[in-house]
């Protein structure tokens, strides 16, 4: 299945489908939720990375539970915006997930999203390293998942 802009794979939901964020780490995939109205993201899980078909079936399996119409996965784009190895990996990652799920992805640009979110739970909610450790995933998720919403809300 293609990637897709998050403008067009927002406007291919049905009504009241949600979107999936997705915060692939090298240990854990963070996972978001949006609502059904499609204005904010939620942390859900985190998700242990292993085998991507384990993956995709978990994923699926989430997806099918909370009427899930499409993923919108984080891309490392490098820090000066090119597409580095790190960018094609999850891209192709994205691209295998999709077909394995059946469901439509887009990429959405996650440059120092978890910098962003440690920063957060450090200063706002005064986390130790090691409970910030068990959040920043799916945190990162949600970072990610609201900015692509923000991003592609229809204009009137």
């Amino acid at each position: 299945m293609p990637l897709f802009n998050i403008s067009d794979l927002r406007a291919g939901l049905r009504r009241d489908q949600r979107l999936l964020g997705l915060d692939p780490g090298k240990k854990t995939i963070g996972i978001a939720l949006s609502d059904v109205g499609l204005m904010l993201a939620s942390p859900h899980m985190g998700l242990r990375r292993g085998k991507l078909s384990v993956n995709a079936a978990e994923i699926s399996k989430i997806a099918r539970a909370q009427d899930v119409g499409g993923l919108v996965v984080g891309l490392p784009l490098s820090l000066d915006g090119s597409f580095g190895p790190a960018a094609q990996a999850a891209r192709d990652w994205t691209l295998n997930l999709s077909d394995m799920t059946g469901l439509p992805a887009a990429m959405w640009d996650e440059r120092l999203s978890s910098s962003a979110v440690n920063r957060f739970l450090i200063a706002e909610a005064d986390m130790t390293r090691q409970r910030r450790g068990e959040v920043v995933d799916q945190m990162a998720a949600a970072y990610i998942l609201q900015a692509a919403l923000d991003a592609s809300i229809p204009q009137e």
